[in-house]
Formats: structure tokens, C-alpha cells, sequence
């Protein structure tokens, strides 16, 4: 059994873990969620990333309006979706798939789920210290260097570090601010480009492909794929009654609030900049296209904005974490991801070539290790859907031989066979810097839909499996074959 249940404390420190939350600290409150996912997207890389539309995928204006439009609904649409498991079950994502994988066949996914975070917490460091540095260069005249790289990183990292440990109600309060402090920056900026733009210049351009817009919503909804399973983390502290169709609409409105404006700012800021999109450095250019006074509020909103979003990474990858065996409390475990940010940002700010080319390869393979969790765990949720199914608490937080989710020597056949086929499947198909899969040159490699093969791959292999049985009192002391055979498949809701 894993550590017993610690309640919340009513102070801004969290205690709780990953046991789920009881019934009677169920006060969140589905609004709640709104400002958490405009945070989790305050990054000034969707500015680069909308830039590398125009100038690499050569797409014009309305265009990037759609792909960015398409991004954020499919992405955080299957955020707001599977976050309702977090109602259900009360727990981290990275705890209710336990009861997807099986006790310690959740271990393997849940592994790269775990490194994939660090590379994500370690992108938006970097991006943090570049910001940082920014805003020192534009105020004091001080120029980078390899010592106030390190510091800037350290600092960063720390401050990240700090607010995570906090816990939920912390972050709620800074999300909540930093959304209306970004939002107001955002429309003075908004007003600065439409005052100074050559916007005959920016209508003029002449449209791209249709595989080129596809592919464009697969790099832009990459960001937003890798925040699904953190989802019902922020979930679970909603009652039972919250409406489902509210989470994933608020969740959905909140990402899209900041995605579309934000990829179309950068977008009309390559019309006048295209050396945007292959900058190594991906914040300076802000000091080049605002004047001073706009462009140091602007980058100093989005500095707490990228520690938020490290915030509430680190958050979940606490739980993560723990879910692994980590004996932790989650604020401890919090500093494992710490440690390797700092050692990551510093080799990609100091060793690394191309800032935007690593960041582009990293997330098409971020979106590949994400989806294949993905699929799986929406099915098995599907069958969840009756709260007769739905998940049990105390067999969650039991990791021996007597959890109503050992399945099979701890695993989930049927969910293992899909997430390992999907993920070679989803490999087969992907293209980038690093290497290329044997099957990236069909359409579905050329349009960037390993993604999406992925979720479909994962998915419908799950579902023609036969469907897994959860073990019953008494099995633990049974020969698994004989319980196999002797039990009626449990038929799925």
C-alpha cells in the first residue's frame, strides 16, 4: 500500500498527494479551471511558433488563424475530456491510470510521460531566462553572457521550484492574476501592431498548402497534447456534480483565449521580421519590433506567465513522481524535475545550435509519447462512464497483489499491447531533425499526423481487445490462469 491519505491543510501549502481527494473536500468549482489553462499558455514561444507558420509552412493570415483555431480545440478539447476522469476518481491522471495499465505495467508510461515533462519544463526555462535576460538588456544595457545565463536559468528554475510547491490553491490565485496582467499587455500589444503594421503587406501574402496547414495544427496542438494527462490533476478537486460539458468547455475557451491571438501576433510579426521564426534566441526579437515601454511590461507578464507554466508542470510531475515510487512528499519530489531543467536549459542555452529547431523536434516527439497514453486511457474511461465502473479509491492507492487493478502480475495486458504497438506505430510515421521512421513519407508522415495515428492506433486496438477484468476479492490468492478462465468478461458500459 502506498502512504496513507493526508488531508489538505486550509493554509497555501498542499499536503495532499496522490491518494484521491474525499467527497467532503470537493469545493472547487468548474470556473476555477478557466484561468489555470490561460496560464498554462502564456509562453512567448506560441509567438515564434506562429512565426515558423508564415515563414516556414508559408501560410498566410487566415490560415494561421485556422490552424491556430484547430490547435487549440482539438488539444484542449481532449484536455477538458479526460479531465472529467479527474472528477470521477478524485486523483492525478498519473494515479487513475492505474487502474488503465495495472499497478506496475502504469510504471513504463508513466515513465515517459516523465521524461517528456522534462524536456517541456526544461523548453519553457530556457525561454523564462531568455526573457529575463531580455528585459536586463532592454532596461540596463547589460549583455548575456555564460555567467548570467547560469544565474538568470538558476534563478528562474528556483522561483519555478518555489510556487509549485505550493500547491493548487497558490497556483489558482497566481493564474488568476497573471491572466488578467497578460491579457491587459496583450491587447496593448494588439494595438501596437494593428496602429504600426503594413497590413497590405501582411493580407498580400499568397496562401499555403493544405498539407502545410495540417501539419501546422499538429506542431501547434503538440503543446497542448502534452498537458492530457495532467489534466484531471486539476480536476479532482471538483465534486461529482460538476458539469462535464463545462469542464472541457472552459477548459477549451481558457487555452484558446491565449493560443489564436498569441500564434497570430507572431505570425504578422514575421511579415515584418521573418528572421523571427530562426532566431536562437526566441524573446529578443520583442525588443526589436516594441518600443521599451511595451515590450518590458510585455516580457516581464510573460516571465511569470512561463513560471506558471513550469508551475503547474512540476505540479503534476510531483504526483508523477510518486506514482513511480518515489518516496517523496510531492514538493520534494517537485525538485527531481528541478534539478534536471537546470542541467537540460543549461545545455541547450549554452551547447545547442538551434534553439527552435530542438524545440520543433521535441515536440513532435512529445506529441507521439503523449498520444499513445492517450488512446488507451480514453477508452478505458469510456467504459468507466457508469459510476458503477468508476474508480476505486482505496484500489488505487494499493499497489500489491489484493488491488482491484493487478490484473495480471500487476499489468493490463490489453492496455500495454496498445499504448506499445501505438507508440512503435506513432514512431513509424515521425519525421523530424533527429531521425525519420520508416513510413514518414506517407501522407500521414508528410501531413504530421503521427499524432493523430497515434490516439487512433492506441484506441482501436484497445477496444477490440477483450476487455480487461479487475480482480475481485479472493483472486490475490489464486493462480492467475484460474481466475482467467473461470470469470465472465466483465461487459463495458
Amino acid at each position: 500500500m502506498d502512504n496513507p491519505s493526508t488531508a489538505e491543510t486550509d493554509g497555501a501549502m498542499e499536503t495532499r498527494g496522490i491518494e484521491p481527494v474525499p467527497d467532503h473536500e470537493r469545493r472547487g468549482r468548474v470556473r476555477e479551471l478557466f484561468p489555470t489553462w490561460v496560464a498554462a499558455n502564456i509562453s512567448v514561444l506560441l509567438l515564434t511558433m506562429g512565426a515558423a507558420l508564415v515563414v516556414f509552412n508559408r501560410l498566410n493570415f487566415w490560415q494561421v488563424l485556422i490552424v491556430a483555431a484547430c490547435a487549440a480545440l482539438a488539444s484542449f478539447g481532449m484536455v477538458g475530456l479526460l479531465s472529467v476522469s479527474g472528477k470521477w476518481g478524485g486523483a492525478p491522471g498519473a494515479t487513475l491510470s492505474r487502474a488503465t495499465f495495472g499497478v506496475r505495467g502504469n510504471l513504463f508510461p508513466g515513465a515517459i510521460l516523465w521524461i517528456a515533462r522534462f524536456g517541456w519544463e526544461t523548453i519553457n526555462a530556457v525561454t523564462g531566462a531568455y526573457a529575463v535576460l531580455t528585459v536586463l538588456d532592454l532596461l540596463l544595457g547589460v549583455r548575456s553572457n555564460t555567467a548570467l545565463i547560469v544565474v538568470t536559468l538558476f534563478v528562474f528554475v528556483a522561483c519555478t521550484f518555489l510556487v509549485s510547491g505550493l500547491g493548487r490553491k497558490a497556483l489558482n490565485v497566481c493564474n488568476t492574476w497573471s491572466t488578467y496582467l497578460f491579457g491587459v499587455f496583450s491587447v496593448l500589444v494588439l494595438g501596437y501592431l494593428v496602429a504600426t503594421m503594413d497590413w497590405s503587406e501582411v493580407f498580400a501574402k499568397p496562401a499555403g498548402s493544405t498539407a502545410m496547414m495540417v501539419a501546422g495544427i499538429g506542431t501547434i496542438a503538440a503543446g497542448g497534447i502534452s498537458w492530457v494527462p495532467t489534466g484531471p490533476d486539476f480536476a479532482r478537486y471538483l465534486p461529482h456534480s460538476a458539469s462535464g460539458r463545462k469542464i472541457v468547455g472552459v477548459t477549451v475557451s481558457g487555452a484558446g483565449l491565449v493560443m489564436v491571438p498569441m500564434v497570430l501576433m507572431g505570425a504578422v510579426m514575421a511579415v515584418a521580421s521573418p528572421g523571427l521564426a530562426e532566431a536562437a534566441d526566441p524573446v529578443s526579437f520583442l525588443g526589436d519590433l516594441l518600443p521599451t515601454w511595451l515590450a518590458v511590461p510585455y516580457l516581464l507578464t510573460a516571465i511569470v506567465g512561463m513560471l506558471l507554466i513550469n508551475s503547474l508542470s512540476m505540479y503534476s510531475a510531483g504526483f508523477t513522481a510518486q506514482t513511480m515510487g518515489v518516496k517523496l512528499p510531492r514538493a520534494m519530489a517537485v525538485s527531481i524535475n528541478a534539478v534536471i531543467s537546470l542541467v537540460g536549459g543549461l545545455l541547450l542555452m549554452l551547447v545547442a545550435t538551434s534553439f527552435l529547431g530542438s524545440f520543433i523536434t521535441f515536440l513532435i516527439l512529445l506529441a507521439v509519447s503523449f498520444s499513445a497514453w492517450i488512446g488507451v486511457y480514453a477508452v478505458d474511461m469510456f467504459r468507466r462512464r457508469s459510476r458503477a465502473v468508476r474508480y476505486d479509491a482505496a484500489a488505487l492507492m494499493d499497489t500489491g497483489r489484493s488491488s482491484r487493478y493487478w490484473y495480471v502480475g500487476g499489468f493490463c495486458w490489453q492496455a500495454m499491447v496498445s499504448w506499445v504497438l501505438a507508440l512503435l506505430v506513432g514512431l513509424a510515421f515521425t519525421k523530424c531533425d533527429w531521425f525519420a521512421g520508416p513510413l514518414s513519407d506517407t501522407p500521414v508522415g508528410r501531413y504530421g499526423l503521427a499524432w493523430a495515428a497515434t490516439i487512433v492506433v492506441s484506441g482501436v486496438i484497445m477496444a477490440v481487445l477483450p476487455v480487461p477484468r479487475e480482480n475481485t476479492p479472493g483472486d490475490a490468492d489464486r493462480p492467475a490462469d484460474a481466475v482467467a478462465e473461470e470469470r465472465p468478461e466483465r461487459v463495458a458500459v
